[in-house]
């Protein structure tokens, strides 16, 4: 707590003299604070899982910090996401991660008329706790460039999943667009697999109006699907559900407001959730109850056995701007945290701002983000577009809370206004026992600054 004074007594001294100046040289209003808490807010060591939490800033570097917010290794590149590797999967060996390691350079073929996303990722790689790069892969790519995106897995065989753009013309398009595509890569850098979403837009559940609009989107990143994940070990599938096998892809889709299972052989959806949902309540029912309608949601996955809820699907719902029609965003609602049982589609836990003891808007995040259940019960929570990660309990109180320090240009911008922010895409707790031995890491209490509703 010392260091968070001693941060916000600098800051204030800062801020005050600011204000002298502009007393002399007035600046425009600013409705965000100038003076802002970073770091460590609140931890309450004996209600938290305790781990590391790994994270790419928005200064474009990679950091792995401790509960207490202190700094335990930092990689120069940044990850889309950065995640750590089980060591399982790479012979037992401690502190691989996964990053961009290269970016395509000027406007190159990353870029597609009137796409407001422009991912630069030239090469996708592993690399070791000493910067070793283990193995890289985008040159061999069908364009030169690997253009990763928002995700991969690393498989038990040595290879990879990665989720990449290529810019294409769908079926029945208006135009080109920036297509999202799967590649399954062999450890010696062989393309076995390739999925493409616009291969399969009548299977996601549109209706023929909807189809339409897509078909017709003005943002040529039509789909931006945000999420690729391996099923992994279930009891659905060990109960005879083969739609939930281990070996399926799990992704969703934030501008057309679907979550979908795809089989690993005939690339064909097997399961899926959206777009056409009820229409979110006013007031939150009760759990359990029929989910209601996600919007541009984030990081949906089935929950690791082992774990608390494991075998349901948790994933970020910001309640942003998509679909077709898009849906506008809204005044005073804020994002959740939903927990579905997949087969019943029912949701049997969600977390927002008022299970803390808040509005609903004291918890929300219209893009990116990410959440995940913890061995503990616990949930952790990346609300991105803020940079704010917190752990709460399942009767929500919040029991660790940190706000990222570290600032970037803010992407999609414009290069005539350049905005700075400390937004995280998403973040991952790893495991002490992950890195090598000897890196220290320390769980001393935070007394938060104001009081929080039990």
């Amino acid at each position: 707590m010392a260091s968070l004074r001693l941060r916000l007594s600098t800051a204030t001294a800062g801020a005050l003299a600011i204000c002298t100046v502009a007393a002399f040289h007035p600046t425009p209003a600013n409705a965000v604070p100038s003076v802002v808490p970073t770091g460590v807010t609140r931890y309450a060591p004996e209600k938290a899982y305790n781990s590391f939490i790994l994270f790419s800033g928005s200064d474009n570097h990679t950091h792995l910090i401790d509960m207490n917010g202190h700094e335990v290794r930092q990689w120069a590149q940044s990850g889309f996401p950065a995640r750590y590797v089980d060591p399982a999967l790479v012979q037992g060996q401690k502190g691989v991660i996964g990053l961009q390691l290269s970016e395509i350079r000027g406007d190159g073929t990353h870029k597609i008329p009137g796409a407001t996303a422009g991912f630069r990722n030239r090469t996708f790689g592993y690399v070791d706790w000493s910067d070793k790069t283990l193995w890289e892969w985008g040159l061999q790519s069908p364009e030169g460039n690997a253009r990763q995106h928002h995700d991969w897995a690393r498989l038990p065989d040595g290879g990879t999943l990665l989720l990449a753009n290529q810019n294409r013309s769908v079926p029945g398009g208006a135009k080109p667009v920036l297509d999202d595509v799967i590649y399954d890569i062999g450890p010696t850098g062989k393309i076995r697999w390739t999925w493409k979403a616009g291969d399969h837009l009548q299977e996601f559940g549109f209706t023929d109006s909807q189809l339409q609009l897509v078909l017709h989107a003005e943002n040529p990143d039509y789909l931006h699907i945000n999420n690729m994940q391996l099923v992994g070990d279930n009891h659905w599938y060990r109960a005879g559900d083969k739609r939930f096998d281990p070996d399926n892809i799990m992704i969703d889709s934030r501008e057309a407001n679907f979550i979908a299972i795809l089989d690993r052989h005939t690339g064909k959806v097997v399961w899926r959730l959206g777009p056409n949902l009820p229409q979110r309540r006013r007031t939150e029912p009760a759990v359990p109850f029929a989910v209601d309608q996600f919007v541009g949601q984030h990081d949906a996955h089935l929950i690791p056995q082992g774990l608390p809820g494991a075998g349901n699907l948790i994933v970020f719902d910001n309640q942003g701007e998509a679909g077709y029609p898009a849906r506008p965003l809204q005044v005073t609602s804020g994002s959740r945290i939903l927990e579905i049982n997949p087969v019943t589609a029912q949701v049997v836990w969600q977390y927002t701002g008022e299970n803390s003891g808040g509005p609903p808007w004291s918890f929300y995040s219209s893009f990116i983000s990410s959440a995940d259940r913890l061995p503990n019960g616990n949930t952790l929570i990346d609300e991105g577009m803020n940079g704010r990660f917190f752990q709460v309990t399942p009767k929500g109180e919040i029991v660790w809370e940190y706000v990222s320090p570290y600032s970037g240009e803010t992407p999609g911008t414009s290069p005539d206004r350049p905005t700075r922010s400390n937004w995280v895409y998403r973040i991952q707790p790893v495991p002490y026992d992950w890195t090598p031995s000897g890196v220290p890491h320390t769980e001393t209490a935070v007394a938060p600054a104001f009081a929080q509703k039990k």
